[in-house]
């Protein structure tokens, strides 16, 4: 991922802006509503943000998983999980910024499989066999290399 990460700070920040309140005063607004959607959140509600999104709570139930080192089984308890929806509004900004990135970058000459999201292989490139050797070939390497 690209770009910084949007912090408590930053929003006070935008909200002395773009509001004029003391920073101060900000702060405490950003707590009050990040506190609200928090306890709505852990009495099992849902938040909806129009043109944001919807955020709710889903229960998971007990399950048998296994260490993947040992391949013993293992129970997992049930669980309570956050889960965000985004709206066909947030869904849409995100793609069009994709596209203006994409938009922004040269085109590529890309032809056959290329141009539809396929790569071809890659080429085979020959490296010297006095890699890691201080200079001395390894006979035994550069004949396996050739072959």
């Amino acid at each position: 991922m690209a770009g910084k990460t949007l912090t408590r700070a930053d929003l006070a920040d935008a909200v002395v802006r773009k509001v004029g309140l003391p920073r101060n005063e900000s702060q405490d607004l950003v707590e009050l509503i990040l506190n609200e959607i928090s306890g709505t959140l852990s009495t099992g509600e849902s938040v909806k943000l129009s043109s944001f999104g919807s955020f709710g709570i889903r229960d998971k139930g007990q399950r048998v998983g296994r260490n993947p080192k040992t391949g013993k089984e293992v129970p997992i308890t049930p669980r309570r999980v956050l889960v965000f929806r985004p709206s066909n509004v947030m869904k849409e900004r995100i793609n069009a910024g994709v596209k203006r990135k994409g938009a922004s970058a040269p085109p590529t000459e890309q032809a056959g499989s290329e141009a539809n999201g396929e790569r071809r292989p890659r080429k085979a490139v020959d490296k010297p066999a006095t890699k890691g050797t201080g200079g001395k070939a390894n006979a035994k390497t550069a004949a396996a290399r050739q072959a």
